[in-house]
């Protein structure tokens, strides 16, 4: 009992140490905040609060629900994220890659209608918590094992589905209540068996929609055409609703008045049912507010602290969850508009969440003249943008490995729910990162006939008696381990071989498995009168060492430091080592000749091969 509670002490000092975590860390940026400053974090929260309006209206229309969901979302993110986060490289708030996540999770479960407004809060709130605990156990360290291949397989199969969802409402018509799609193919079925209730009205304001924003983009780039081509829109289709018969249908419009609090209801078999899909939609906020503020980050010659980062998105869900808003991520598009508009703090977020708000009391009103055809058009064509032809092309002719995890992920999205494709991409991903770091690289070396170090094919035979030196590098993790153990009982099972030097400067990841994998080749190969000797050991291999216990077993001995700054001094005092093993084995034939830094060292005896340079 005393050394479970000793252990769990260890464990628990371990963990405060390693989390640091800030759970307040906008104090900083306010203590010394500044005129200049404040205005570039004004002009910067202005240009992307003009992004973030029609973006949220957007996204709502994409994961299906009331467009004030997507208006709110974008402002509490913001500010509730700006209280949380340590960096200017991300701003928070609903994105595409969320929003149809959300889509494909409720569809797969079959909820629709006031019972998806109902559980949105409960699903979100479950997404910030996932977050936060992920964030404060440091998992956001390991998503470096998850490649982006996985992000770009499923954000391409996600364009595609969102414009799928689109079609309908830029043709006019609609799906029944009983009709449920979850992937691509089953959205695409359905709106072919609905072709002929177009309604050719709408075709005409979709159209002129397309071409407004083709011609904003072309002449205007730097313009926020989202919101110019919708306001465009709203003129053109009050002018075509004056044609008798065209009934061009209209957004509704947001009374944000009736903005208020909405707890998420304490459901345990809901939440169970959420659970899945909300692990999905947090580890998608991760994956891709990690790959978006790291690479914004190295642009400015700086870094972000990514656990930091996953627990201000956590904190932004749980105040959505709040507060009538939607799933929130890291938004390539608005934190690239920060960043390219001057922003200087964290602050920018604040900015632009408070103005969105702001928006939303003023302007929700008059979002009812917006035709829905011309949001489903914008909304194609942010789903165009996303189709990353140069990313696509990397991923699918890098590696074997990148090839596979992408279509792995791409085909999944395609024909089965998305949250089911993130699983699929982020298993293969690891499983393909596994099977390359769970073979450790060893190379035998031996001396020949001129006492040259040379080394050693399969089927070369040694000399009598013989002392064999193994360079292993790479992981040498569970994942490993028994690859490593079976190599090296082949190498034992020589008998001329009397002793192995194991260089093990460049082994990293050495835990329990590997311990117990090495403790059976000792034992081994001391039961065959044979010895090993550990050398060039860095400071946590001892360590594990030590703490394992299998030093007892070794000998201290036979275990030899790196020495930094020499280093074929730790090799040479190992050949030293395995000459005073020779003598006491009664092996007196051989000579050692050992090379330390170009300056021969002769140790007189009679080992007949060894030598290290």
């Amino acid at each position: 009992m005393r050394f479970i509670i000793k252990q769990l002490a260890h464990l628990y000092a371990w963990f405060k140490s390693y989390n640091r975590l800030d759970l307040f860390p906008v104090r900083h940026f306010a203590k010394r905040y500044q005129k200049d400053k404040a205005a570039a974090d004004l002009r910067a929260g202005f240009n992307v609060a003009l992004l973030a309006f029609p973006q949220g209206m957007a996204y709502a229309l994409i994961a299906g629900i009331p467009i004030q969901y997507g208006i709110y979302g974008s402002a509490v993110a913001t500010i509730v994220g700006t209280m949380f986060s340590g960096s200017r490289f991300i701003t928070l708030g609903p994105t595409n890659a969320t929003s149809v996540l959300l889509l494909s999770a409720f569809a797969a479960l079959n909820i629709g209608g006031e019972d998806k407004l109902m559980l949105l809060p409960l699903l979100i709130g479950l997404v910030g918590l996932f977050l936060v605990v992920g964030a404060y156990l440091g998992v956001a360290s390991l998503i470096q094992y998850i490649s982006r291949t996985v992000v770009t397989g499923y954000i391409t199969a996600a364009s595609f589905l969102i414009m799928a969802n689109q079609v309908k409402t830029a043709l006019g018509f609609s799906f029944s209540d009983g009709e449920q799609a979850t992937n691509f193919f089953e959205v695409s079925y359905l709106t072919l068996s609905h072709i002929g209730e177009t309604h050719w009205p709408t075709v005409v304001a979709s159209i002129i929609a397309a071409s407004i924003y083709l011609v904003l983009r072309r002449f205007l780039p730097t313009f926020p055409n989202v919101a110019l081509t919708l306001i465009l829109m709203a003129f053109v289709t009050m002018g075509l609703n004056a044609i008798e018969g065209w009934n061009i249908v209209m957004l509704a419009g947001v009374d944000a008045s009736s903005w208020k609090i909405t707890p998420p209801p304490l459901n345990v078999e809901a939440a169970a049912a959420l659970s899945s899909s909300a692990i999905a939609i947090a580890l998608l906020a991760v994956l891709e507010g990690s790959s978006i503020g790291k690479s914004l980050a190295a642009r400015a010659g700086s870094r972000i602290d990514a656990n930091q980062e996953m627990f201000s998105t956590g904190m932004a869900n749980i105040g959505c969850a709040f507060f009538s808003g939607m799933p929130a991520s890291g938004s390539l598009t608005r934190s690239a508009l920060a960043i390219e508009s001057g922003a200087k703090t964290t602050f920018t977020s604040l900015f632009s969440g408070l103005m969105v708000a702001a928006g939303a009391f003023a302007l929700g009103p008059f979002i009812a003249y917006i035709p829905q055809a011309a949001l489903s058009v914008v909304v194609i064509f942010i789903a165009l943008s996303l189709l990353n032809r140069h990313q696509i092309r990397i991923v699918t002719t890098a590696t074997m490995s990148d090839r596979i995890t992408f279509f792995v992920t791409f085909l999944s999205g395609m024909l089965l729910a998305l949250d089911t494709a993130i699983y699929m991409g982020a298993a293969t991903s690891i499983a393909l990162f596994l099977r390359k770091v769970s073979k450790p690289e060893m190379v035998e070396y031996g001396f020949d006939k001129e006492g040259q170090l040379t080394e050693l094919q399969d089927k070369t035979e040694r000399s009598d008696p013989e002392v064999s030196i193994v360079h292993v590098e790479g992981e040498l993790f569970f994942g490993a381990a028994e690859l490593f153990r079976d190599q090296m009982r082949r190498i034992g099972e020589d008998p001329n071989l009397k002793i192995i030097i194991l260089k093990v400067r460049n082994t990293y990841r050495l835990d329990a498995s590997a311990i117990m994998a090495l403790e059976e080749l000792i034992r081994y190969m001391n039961s065959k009168g044979r010895y090993i000797i550990i050398s060039e050991a860095r400071k946590d291999a001892i360590r594990v060492i030590k703490n394992s216990g299998l030093l007892d077993l070794l000998e201290r001995r036979n275990l030899i430091p790196d020495v930094t700054g020499n280093p074929t001094l730790s090799t040479a005092r190992a050949l030293r080592r395995a000459k005073e093993q020779l003598k006491a084995m009664g092996e007196q034939d051989a000579k050692v000749t050992i090379y330390v830094d170009d300056k021969k060292v002769a140790d007189e005896g009679e080992i007949k091969k060894g030598k290290e340079k």
